[in-house]
């Protein structure tokens, strides 16, 4: 199977007639081929989708909405299909799968529902006579820049309110994970999307994606991914005086009290640590644990990940998939090196697994460090695989500043049972999103998903501040006085 670019409703070869191997890492098997586009190919959609949003725009909201509830129908009916396409190219579980097809279902009927929304504000004015309103407005033509670990949720959590608000969107999504943005286009032509409102693009980042940034008919860049590569893309944004919208790392911590419940502290790290191979931004990579309960949570977390089944994601008894590719999987082993020679003691795991039936994919071992502390590079920097630190504490002031020494500011949890602790860390958490008695993963998508510090630029994805990204305000005024009226001038009246 080849997989093309989809440009003004067309299904095209990239100009450059490149292609690139699909690999399922579960097997290690290609199952696609996918174009490797070039800055020809981003400027032919950008510019039917120039043309095409000018139309777009004078759709009646409502109307534009009726096509994002269709949407959400399709993918609705065809969530199965879906999930497993996506585990076998991205290799995430399949009950994962299933509930990333599920965020695209629920974006698409929320944001939907602000078609007949997006709304702007009426207010006194000044002056006799006068009216005054702020509305929102399309900003034109959006780039969208997505990663391969949740490669539908994170397009539709961009494309659909970039869509309802008027715009037309040009997509270039990771190489590893193409099948999902052939699918949602297909989709989108199938709920009749006009053509040239939606555009995919495939290729890589420095050739497509740059052409996609740099190009000066593209208004806004929205980018979830590294932070090498978000930086970059911020300065060349900056020089254009082009808007853009950064989600990036993070380095995620649970605190666990000592008066905390064990058991669901354990359930929680378990599935933030662990679930989609720690391959994600939300993922928890650092447990800040009361030293009075340190070594028994030790115990329970060695006992959980014993049980925890490693395999292809298609097997609804896995627990655990591999990892995207080789790359990924050298990366996380070097972490694991870096930890063991930090003086960090490595209670599980640590290890690549080649033998047997993990042979021919890309599965390293759920792994646990303890006694880490806080300046370890294992505990700073962003390992993004099935990898935690656990750090011991003696107070709750302790673990908030551990968990806020670090560069990144996405999610953060607390596990206590005192209500006092809980609004402490409220307050005092320096992320983006606080979870308390649950982990760190598990964003819902009509509250506002993004971080501070190294994690982001301020916006955020998801709910209705998503809107923000891709609208522009407008302030209107109306004078009916029939006469020149000068604001803030003294008139004498």
């Amino acid at each position: 199977m080849k997989i093309q670019n989809y440009i003004n409703g067309e299904w095209k070869e990239p100009s450059t007639r490149q292609f690139a191997p699909v690999i399922n890492p579960a097997t290690g098997e290609t199952i696609a081929e996918v174009a490797m586009s070039g800055p020809n190919d981003i400027d032919e959609a950008v510019q039917a989708a120039k043309e095409a949003q000018k139309r777009w725009a004078l759709v009646p909201a409502p109307k534009r909405a009726e096509i994002l509830y269709q949407v959400g129908m399709l993918l609705k009916e065809r969530k199965e299909q879906l999930a497993r396409l996506l585990t076998m190219e991205m290799g995430k579980v399949i009950e994962e799968a299933r509930g990333e097809v599920q965020e695209g279902i629920d974006m698409a009927f929320y944001m939907a529902g602000e078609g007949r929304r997006l709304f702007g504000d009426t207010t006194p004015s000044e002056l006799k006579d006068k009216f005054a309103m702020s509305v929102r407005v399309p900003v034109g033509v959006v780039g969208i820049i997505t990663p391969w670990n949740f490669p539908i949720a994170i397009a539709t959590w961009k494309s659909f309110p970039a869509i309802v608000a008027g715009n037309a969107v040009v997509w270039k999504p990771a190489p590893e994970t193409p099948i999902m943005a052939q699918e949602l286009a297909r989709i989108f032509e199938e709920a009749g999307l006009p053509p040239g409102v939606f555009h995919v693009v495939h290729g890589d980042g420095p050739t497509a994606g740059n052409a996609l940034v740099e190009h000066p008919d593209v208004k806004v860049i929205s980018f979830t991914g590294s932070n090498e590569v978000g930086r970059t893309i911020a300065e060349k944004c900056g020089r254009l005086l082009k808007k853009v919208s950064l989600e990036m790392g993070g380095k995620n911590a649970v605190i666990v009290m000592d008066d905390a419940d064990l058991t669901l502290a354990v359930d929680g790290i378990i599935w933030s640590a662990f679930g989609t191979s720690g391959q994600r931004c939300t993922a928890c990579s650092r447990v800040i644990v009361h030293e009075r309960v340190k070594q028994e949570l030790e115990r329970r977390l060695l006992e959980a990940v014993k049980t925890l089944k490693i395999g292809n994601g298609l097997d609804e008894t896995v627990k655990v998939g591999p990892v995207i590719h080789e790359e990924a999987l050298q990366k996380i082993d070097r972490y694991v090196r870096i930890g063991v020679e930090e003086g960090a003691k490595l209670l599980v795991g640590g290890c690549i697994l080649r033998e047997g039936d993990y042979a021919r994919g890309f599965y390293y071992a759920p792994t646990i460090f303890t006694d880490v502390t806080p300046n370890m590079r294992i505990a700073r920097e962003e390992i993004f695989g099935p990898v935690v630190s656990i750090i011991s504490v003696r107070s709750l002031d302790e673990a908030i500043a551990v968990n806020n020494s670090v560069d990144y500011g996405l999610s953060s949890a607390i596990f206590t049972r005192d209500v006092n602790n809980v609004f402490r860390a409220m307050r005092d958490l320096d992320t983006g999103i606080v979870y308390v008695n649950a982990g760190t993963t598990g964003a819902e998508i009509h509250l506002p998903f993004g971080g501070t510090k190294g994690t982001g630029n301020g916006h955020r994805d998801s709910g209705v501040a998503a809107l923000d990204v891709f609208t522009e305000w407008r302030s209107i005024y109306v004078d009916f006085s029939g006469k020149l009226q000068r604001a803030q001038i003294d008139t004498g009246d």
